[in-house]
């Protein structure tokens, strides 16, 4: 055992971790064993979905921070083909919760898909740390290891297993409390912090295992993390209260062809994600598609309600430009930082624990911000606040860049501007990600909610694919990152995302107009062409539809 006194700021990081870790696993396993039916003012079934949940973003955020380091020192992937895989998995992640959701929805309930999502997670992570022979640098021998076409599935089963996971236990949440519960807006602060800080912890776990000791040492804790969080559920299912369950009862017939489906899904995600070409193709295909549809039923929509469409598709349309460039995270930005910066012994992946660590520091703040500008008339409108968020993300290239100072790889790059440019995409993400998520759930006409909703997580997956190919631009000609190319191409999307700050800006009073805010609490029947009945503009952002159980 290495001796406290040799130890580097990456082993304290890690030290300190791990206890985290054992407190809120013993926590987590007294919560969902007791026998009462609140803790803290809350529902108990609250707590079993905040640590199952916690235990998946810790296994999927500790495999994301492993990922490009493993494929590139690993797997020996050039660095723009590694950018590449990254970004064409990350895209993957959030197209899969459209089948996950609707599955739930239709037939199979949101427990049974989130406990086969867990399952499917946990054999995706475990696989994960099965390695084969390292250092095959022929592409046509490295196919012809088994192990590649193990690594392959392993990531097929992380993306179908997101899909049924993460689709449906945020739905839970909203089912443990009527509508008229005013601890609903509290009951989601606390699960969302239990996602960023699942996901904190397993980037510094998981990353601190995987680059010290070994590759199959953090993945393998990522499998057991998504273990612990599948046990927690299962024994916290009477805190759930019969929530999540099937919508209609389910032979078991039935059941098994629907978990079929999701073994088929495997299938197609691994052929998939061994041919980016495919994906692209398939998301120019079906946004055009998803496009020409959204105008079509705009069309048939009254002045407003068509309007109110219009300022959708600008929205979301902006999903892609800020996701292209927030997602260097864990891609070239990564790399960069592994090869060209000052890490004072710290492991690579641990800087990914940065951005969650900023969201559960700073999202109380900006909520209180919004919420003090509402009162004094100031706040800005959602398309204002979306060019405040692609101005930061352009801005932390730029400070980033600033920083470096030279393309001289000799010259390291101090670690004071890591954190700047965390801290700067991170206030862009809270200006941006809520804020989307909210417009989504206002603005869209009743028939066309959970269309709208997969719209903008549809976006997002384009994001995150040409974060893919801003990645594989980094590796230049001959795919190794080179310093100097990549500090231009950083400069080069920070200016352009300001100058399309700027525009969005300019058009934000036009959007603003679009949404017509004024009204959109008469939702009227014949603004609608499902023709249901009024609700008022606090039900619609409570997720509320006729017919919708509303405990």
């Amino acid at each position: 055992m290495k001796d406290i006194a040799l130890w580097t700021e990456g082993d304290w990081i890690g030290a300190i971790g791990a206890v985290a870790l054992f407190a809120v696993l013993a926590i987590g396993g007294v919560i969902a064993t007791r026998k009462s039916e609140e803790f803290v003012g809350h529902p108990r079934g609250l707590f079993v979905l905040f640590y199952a949940e916690m235990w998946e973003r810790f296994s999927y955020y500790g495999m994301r921070a492993l990922l490009i380091l493993y494929l590139t020192k690993f797997w020996l992937f050039s660095d723009g083909s590694a950018n590449l895989v990254y970004g064409a998995y990350t895209s993957l992640v959030y197209i899969t919760p459209v089948l996950g959701g609707y599955l739930a929805d239709r037939w199979l309930g949101q427990r049974k898909a989130v406990l086969f999502g867990g399952i499917v997670l946990a054999l995706g992570h475990l696989f994960m740390a099965y390695e084969g022979l390292q250092g095959i640098t022929d592409p046509a021998a490295k196919q012809a290891d088994p192990a590649i076409n193990v690594f392959w599935l392993a990531l097929a089963l992380i993306i179908v297993g997101s899909g049924f996971l993460k689709a449906n236990i945020a739905v839970i949440v909203g089912q443990l409390y009527k509508m008229t519960d005013t601890r609903r807006d509290a009951a989601y602060t606390i699960f969302y912090m239990g996602v960023n800080t699942g996901a904190a912890l397993g980037t510094i776990l998981v990353g601190y295992l995987g680059e010290t000791i070994g590759w199959s040492w953090g993945f393998g804790l990522a499998g057991i993390g998504m273990l612990l969080g599948l046990v927690i559920f299962v024994l916290g299912r009477p805190a759930l209260r019969g929530r999540g369950e099937p919508p209609q009862p389910l032979a078991k017939r039935s059941e098994i062809t629907l978990y079929a489906v999701g073994a088929g899904a495997v299938a197609v995600i691994w052929f998939l994600i061994q041919y980016v070409d495919v994906i692209q193709n398939l998301l120019i295909v079906s946004g055009v598609a998803m496009l020409g549809y959204t105008l079509y039923e705009a069309f048939k929509l009254p002045k407003e309600a068509r309007e109110r469409i219009f300022a959708i598709i600008f929205l979301v349309a902006l999903n892609p430009i800020f996701w292209g460039l927030f997602e260097q995270a864990g891609g070239s930005l990564s790399l960069y930082t592994d090869k060209f910066v000052d890490r004072g012994g710290v492991p690579t992946s641990l800087f990914q624990s940065i951005n969650p660590i900023y969201i559960v520091l700073f999202g109380p703040m900006f909520a209180g911000l919004w919420q003090y500008l509402g009162k004094k008339g100031l706040e800005p409108s959602a398309p204002a606040k979306f060019a405040l968020a692609l101005a930061q993300v352009g801005l932390g290239f730029l400070v980033f860049v600033w920083g470096a100072g030279t393309g001289d790889p000799a010259v390291m790059t101090s670690v004071l501007f890591v954190f700047l440019i965390y801290a700067l995409h991170t206030t862009g993400e809270l200006c941006l990600s809520p804020v989307g998520l909210s417009a989504m759930t206002r603005l869209s006409p009743l028939h066309l909610g959970s269309f709208i909703m997969g719209a903008w997580y549809y976006m997002t997956a384009v994001g995150n694919f040409v974060a893919g190919r801003i990645g594989e631009a980094t590796g230049g000609e001959g795919g190794v990152m080179d310093k100097q190319l990549t500090l231009d191409i950083y400069a080069t999307i920070g200016w352009v995302t300001l100058g399309v700050s700027v525009a969005v800006l300019a058009l934000s009073p036009l959007v603003r107009r679009w949404m017509h805010l004024d009204t959109l609490g008469d939702r009227a029947s014949d603004h609608d062409l499902a023709g249901e009945p009024a609700l008022g503009l606090e039900a619609q952002e409570a997720g509320f539809h006729p017919g919708k159980r509303r405990d």
